[in-house]
Protein backbone atom coordinates (compact mmCIF):
# COMPACT_ATOMS: atom_id res chain seq x y z
CA UNK A 1 0.00 0.00 0.00
CA UNK A 2 2.60 2.29 0.80
CA UNK A 3 4.50 2.02 -2.37
CA UNK A 4 1.36 2.76 -4.26
CA UNK A 5 0.78 6.27 -5.26
CA UNK A 6 -2.48 8.22 -4.60
CA UNK A 7 -3.77 9.71 -7.92
CA UNK A 8 -6.88 11.89 -5.67
CA UNK A 9 -8.99 12.55 -2.48
CA UNK A 10 -12.78 13.32 -2.81
CA UNK A 11 -15.06 13.90 0.31
CA UNK A 12 -17.80 11.47 1.13
CA UNK A 13 -21.41 12.53 -0.29
CA UNK A 14 -22.82 12.34 2.86
CA UNK A 15 -20.55 12.45 5.59
CA UNK A 16 -18.31 15.72 6.92
CA UNK A 17 -14.93 14.49 7.37
CA UNK A 18 -14.73 11.31 5.59
CA UNK A 19 -12.89 10.86 2.68
CA UNK A 20 -12.03 8.19 -0.11
CA UNK A 21 -8.30 8.11 -1.38
CA UNK A 22 -7.72 6.94 -4.59
CA UNK A 23 -4.67 4.84 -5.83
CA UNK A 24 -2.83 4.46 -9.53
CA UNK A 25 -3.86 0.80 -9.28
CA UNK A 26 -7.24 1.81 -9.53
CA UNK A 27 -8.36 1.06 -5.75
CA UNK A 28 -9.78 3.66 -3.65
CA UNK A 29 -9.98 3.36 0.64
CA UNK A 30 -11.63 5.53 3.06
CA UNK A 31 -9.53 8.03 5.06
CA UNK A 32 -10.00 10.88 7.21
CA UNK A 33 -7.60 13.89 7.39
CA UNK A 34 -4.76 13.66 10.33
CA UNK A 35 -5.37 16.00 13.16
CA UNK A 36 -1.80 14.95 14.14
CA UNK A 37 0.45 15.15 10.74
CA UNK A 38 2.84 12.70 10.63
CA UNK A 39 1.84 10.52 13.51
CA UNK A 40 0.04 6.69 13.29
CA UNK A 41 -2.50 5.28 15.46
CA UNK A 42 -2.39 1.65 14.72
CA UNK A 43 0.39 1.53 12.20
CA UNK A 44 -2.60 2.86 9.27
CA UNK A 45 -1.12 3.87 5.88
CA UNK A 46 -0.60 7.99 5.58
CA UNK A 47 -1.17 9.45 2.65
CA UNK A 48 -0.10 12.93 1.52
CA UNK A 49 -2.52 15.10 -0.76
CA UNK A 50 -1.96 19.19 -1.94
CA UNK A 51 -0.82 20.09 1.25
CA UNK A 52 -2.98 17.90 3.29
CA UNK A 53 -2.29 14.41 5.06
CA UNK A 54 -4.93 11.65 4.94
CA UNK A 55 -4.71 8.15 7.47
CA UNK A 56 -6.47 5.14 5.71
CA UNK A 57 -9.15 3.95 7.67
CA UNK A 58 -9.46 -0.09 7.85
CA UNK A 59 -12.83 -1.60 7.81
CA UNK A 60 -11.40 -4.48 9.28
CA UNK A 61 -10.35 -2.59 12.60
CA UNK A 62 -12.84 -0.30 13.02
CA UNK A 63 -16.87 -0.89 12.74
CA UNK A 64 -17.54 2.47 12.40
CA UNK A 65 -15.39 1.86 9.12
CA UNK A 66 -17.52 -1.25 8.42
CA UNK A 67 -21.10 0.72 8.46
CA UNK A 68 -20.00 3.45 6.45
CA UNK A 69 -18.51 1.19 3.48
CA UNK A 70 -22.31 -0.86 3.75
CA UNK A 71 -24.11 2.25 2.84
CA UNK A 72 -24.73 3.84 6.34
CA UNK A 73 -27.78 6.32 5.82
CA UNK A 74 -26.58 8.48 8.85
CA UNK A 75 -23.78 9.38 10.70
CA UNK A 76 -24.31 12.13 13.42
CA UNK A 77 -20.59 12.34 13.84
CA UNK A 78 -19.19 15.83 12.33
CA UNK A 79 -16.83 18.63 13.31
CA UNK A 80 -17.51 20.20 16.75
CA UNK A 81 -19.64 17.21 17.92
CA UNK A 82 -19.78 16.14 21.63
CA UNK A 83 -19.26 12.34 22.19
CA UNK A 84 -19.74 9.71 24.82
CA UNK A 85 -17.60 6.49 23.82
CA UNK A 86 -18.05 3.62 25.59
CA UNK A 87 -15.29 0.92 25.00
CA UNK A 88 -12.99 3.05 23.68
CA UNK A 89 -10.13 0.23 23.38
CA UNK A 90 -7.03 1.41 22.19
CA UNK A 91 -8.17 4.08 19.95
CA UNK A 92 -8.16 2.85 16.67
CA UNK A 93 -12.22 4.57 16.04
CA UNK A 94 -11.96 6.86 18.16
CA UNK A 95 -9.19 7.89 16.86
CA UNK A 96 -10.70 8.64 13.49
CA UNK A 97 -13.26 10.08 15.17
CA UNK A 98 -11.06 12.49 16.57
CA UNK A 99 -10.10 13.85 12.87
CA UNK A 100 -13.88 14.07 12.20
CA UNK A 101 -14.55 16.40 15.09
CA UNK A 102 -11.79 18.23 15.01
CA UNK A 103 -10.18 20.72 17.85
CA UNK A 104 -14.11 21.97 18.61
CA UNK A 105 -15.47 18.61 19.55
CA UNK A 106 -14.53 16.37 22.23
CA UNK A 107 -14.87 12.88 23.09
CA UNK A 108 -15.58 11.79 26.66
CA UNK A 109 -13.27 8.12 25.99
CA UNK A 110 -14.41 5.68 28.81
CA UNK A 111 -12.57 2.47 28.88
CA UNK A 112 -12.99 -0.51 31.67
CA UNK A 113 -9.66 -2.44 30.97
CA UNK A 114 -6.65 -0.71 32.86
CA UNK A 115 -3.86 -2.44 30.72
CA UNK A 116 -6.05 -1.64 27.53
CA UNK A 117 -6.67 2.18 29.27
CA UNK A 118 -2.79 2.09 28.97
CA UNK A 119 -2.63 1.67 25.29
CA UNK A 120 -5.41 4.16 24.96
CA UNK A 121 -3.15 6.88 26.39
CA UNK A 122 0.21 6.29 24.84
CA UNK A 123 -1.69 5.92 21.47
CA UNK A 124 -3.74 8.62 22.03
CA UNK A 125 -3.46 10.86 24.76
CA UNK A 126 0.40 11.38 24.39
CA UNK A 127 -0.06 11.94 20.57
CA UNK A 128 -1.72 14.86 20.68
CA UNK A 129 -5.31 14.43 20.36
CA UNK A 130 -6.60 16.98 22.80
CA UNK A 131 -10.19 16.73 21.95
CA UNK A 132 -10.03 13.23 23.76
CA UNK A 133 -10.62 12.86 27.25
CA UNK A 134 -9.06 9.13 28.56
CA UNK A 135 -11.81 7.53 31.58
CA UNK A 136 -11.03 4.77 33.41
CA UNK A 137 -14.74 3.24 34.21
CA UNK A 138 -17.31 0.43 34.10
CA UNK A 139 -19.85 1.78 31.52
CA UNK A 140 -22.62 0.19 33.70
CA UNK A 141 -22.07 2.65 36.19
CA UNK A 142 -22.54 6.14 34.19
CA UNK A 143 -22.41 7.41 37.77
CA UNK A 144 -18.42 6.60 37.88
CA UNK A 145 -18.04 9.29 35.32
CA UNK A 146 -20.97 11.53 35.79
CA UNK A 147 -18.63 14.42 36.84
CA UNK A 148 -16.40 14.77 34.31
CA UNK A 149 -18.60 14.23 30.99
CA UNK A 150 -20.60 16.67 30.26
CA UNK A 151 -23.81 16.97 27.45
CA UNK A 152 -23.21 15.06 24.48
CA UNK A 153 -24.58 15.12 21.29
CA UNK A 154 -24.05 11.53 20.44
CA UNK A 155 -23.66 8.29 22.92
CA UNK A 156 -21.77 5.51 21.28
CA UNK A 157 -21.32 2.13 22.34
CA UNK A 158 -18.57 -0.89 21.23
CA UNK A 159 -18.70 -3.25 24.18
CA UNK A 160 -18.31 -7.27 24.39
CA UNK A 161 -21.35 -7.33 26.73
CA UNK A 162 -24.79 -8.24 27.54
CA UNK A 163 -27.41 -5.48 27.57
CA UNK A 164 -25.50 -3.46 25.20
CA UNK A 165 -28.66 -1.47 24.57
CA UNK A 166 -29.26 -0.89 27.82
CA UNK A 167 -25.67 0.02 28.82
CA UNK A 168 -26.35 2.50 25.97
CA UNK A 169 -29.78 3.69 26.87
CA UNK A 170 -28.43 3.97 30.74
CA UNK A 171 -26.14 6.54 29.64
CA UNK A 172 -28.47 8.54 27.51
CA UNK A 173 -30.43 9.37 30.19
CA UNK A 174 -27.52 10.74 32.05
CA UNK A 175 -25.36 12.02 29.52
CA UNK A 176 -27.78 13.17 25.69
CA UNK A 177 -29.23 15.93 24.47
CA UNK A 178 -32.43 16.52 24.14
CA UNK A 179 -33.62 14.96 20.57
CA UNK A 180 -29.74 13.69 20.38
CA UNK A 181 -28.40 10.59 18.95
CA UNK A 182 -27.30 6.58 19.75
CA UNK A 183 -24.68 4.79 18.08
CA UNK A 184 -24.95 0.84 18.72
CA UNK A 185 -22.55 -1.49 17.51
CA UNK A 186 -24.18 -4.85 18.32
CA UNK A 187 -21.98 -7.97 19.26
CA UNK A 188 -24.62 -11.02 18.86
CA UNK A 189 -21.88 -13.29 19.88
CA UNK A 190 -20.92 -11.15 23.31
CA UNK A 191 -24.98 -10.90 24.01
CA UNK A 192 -26.14 -14.32 23.49
CA UNK A 193 -24.19 -17.14 21.70
CA UNK A 194 -27.49 -19.49 21.72
CA UNK A 195 -29.91 -17.18 19.62
CA UNK A 196 -29.46 -16.34 15.71
CA UNK A 197 -27.56 -13.04 15.08
CA UNK A 198 -31.02 -11.51 14.22
CA UNK A 199 -32.93 -12.39 16.83
CA UNK A 200 -30.51 -10.63 19.31
CA UNK A 201 -30.69 -7.50 16.68
CA UNK A 202 -34.20 -7.68 17.15
CA UNK A 203 -34.03 -7.67 20.78
CA UNK A 204 -31.45 -4.49 21.65
CA UNK A 205 -33.25 -2.65 18.72
CA UNK A 206 -36.18 -3.46 20.46
CA UNK A 207 -35.28 -1.71 23.88
CA UNK A 208 -33.94 1.32 22.39
CA UNK A 209 -37.41 1.86 21.25
CA UNK A 210 -38.87 1.32 24.71
CA UNK A 211 -36.25 3.37 26.10
CA UNK A 212 -37.48 5.82 23.58
CA UNK A 213 -35.76 6.08 20.88
CA UNK A 214 -36.14 6.35 17.06
CA UNK A 215 -34.59 3.85 14.79
CA UNK A 216 -32.80 5.39 11.46
CA UNK A 217 -30.51 2.79 10.15
CA UNK A 218 -29.52 -0.71 10.87
CA UNK A 219 -26.51 -2.23 8.84
CA UNK A 220 -24.82 -5.39 9.01
CA UNK A 221 -21.11 -5.49 8.94
CA UNK A 222 -20.05 -8.62 7.10
CA UNK A 223 -17.79 -9.13 5.72
CA UNK A 224 -15.42 -7.18 7.84
CA UNK A 225 -17.16 -8.50 11.07
CA UNK A 226 -19.15 -11.13 11.33
CA UNK A 227 -22.50 -10.99 13.24
CA UNK A 228 -22.37 -7.94 13.85
CA UNK A 229 -24.87 -4.78 13.20
CA UNK A 230 -24.72 -1.19 13.70
CA UNK A 231 -27.64 0.92 14.88
CA UNK A 232 -28.46 4.38 14.33
CA UNK A 233 -31.26 6.17 16.20
CA UNK A 234 -32.14 9.47 17.55
CA UNK A 235 -34.09 10.24 20.76
CA UNK A 236 -37.43 11.32 20.37
CA UNK A 237 -37.97 13.79 23.27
Amino acid sequence: MSAIKPTGVRPHEKFEGVYFVSFEDGTERLATRNLTPGKRVYGEPLVQWEGAEYRIWNPYRSKLAAAILNGLKEMPIRRGTRILYLGAASGTTVSHISDIVGPEGVIYSVEFSARVFREFVEKIIDQGRTNCIPILADARYPEQYAAIVKTVDVAYIDIAQPFQAKILADNADVFLRKHGYVMLVIKAMSIDVTRAPDETFKREIDHLKERGFEIVDMVHLEPYDVAHAMVVARRTW
